[in-house]
């Protein structure tokens, strides 16, 4: 005699109010985090056009002043020459050459200091050289 086997219901977890809850954490962490840039110079970049690239944590940052002073790693040079800031950069240590070097340079600069920068830059073996440049405004709409 076949007796019938009684029915097992399927056991299921729903996973909708867990994705659900994720999603709520990853917009509360992204509208609570607060981006801090760590420049304290007024200085007014130039304008460009492209894709800005993505902030490096691991980076040498150069920074030319509207005046022509140098800041290297936010630290103000004493003189403004190639010796001065080839010093700066030999002080960072040879295994900085791998970095970036990021360069900010002033929309009003001389044109001189920034080659300065890259010509000290290639001399000491930077390669990964970058310039920082602010979004034009009609590109920005």
């Amino acid at each position: 005699m076949k007796f019938p086997r009684p029915s097992q219901e399927e056991i299921s977890v729903n996973l909708t109010p867990l994705i659900d809850v994720v999603f709520l954490l990853l917009i509360f962490f992204m509208v609570s985090t607060t981006f801090d840039d760590k420049t304290q110079l007024s200085i007014t970049l130039p304008e460009a056009d492209g894709v800005p690239l993505a902030q490096i944590n691991d980076q040498v940052e150069v920074t030319i002043t509207s005046t022509g002073d140098y800041l290297v790693n936010g630290e103000r040079l004493t003189a403004s020459d190639s010796n001065s800031l080839r010093t700066a950069l030999l002080r960072l240590g040879q295994d900085k050459v791998n970095y970036p070097l990021q360069i900010y340079a002033d929309a009003n600069v001389a044109y001189q200091a920034v080659v300065r920068v890259y010509d000290v830059a290639g001399q000491l073996g930077f390669v990964k050289l970058s310039l920082t440049t602010r979004e034009s405004p009609n590109e920005a709409q």
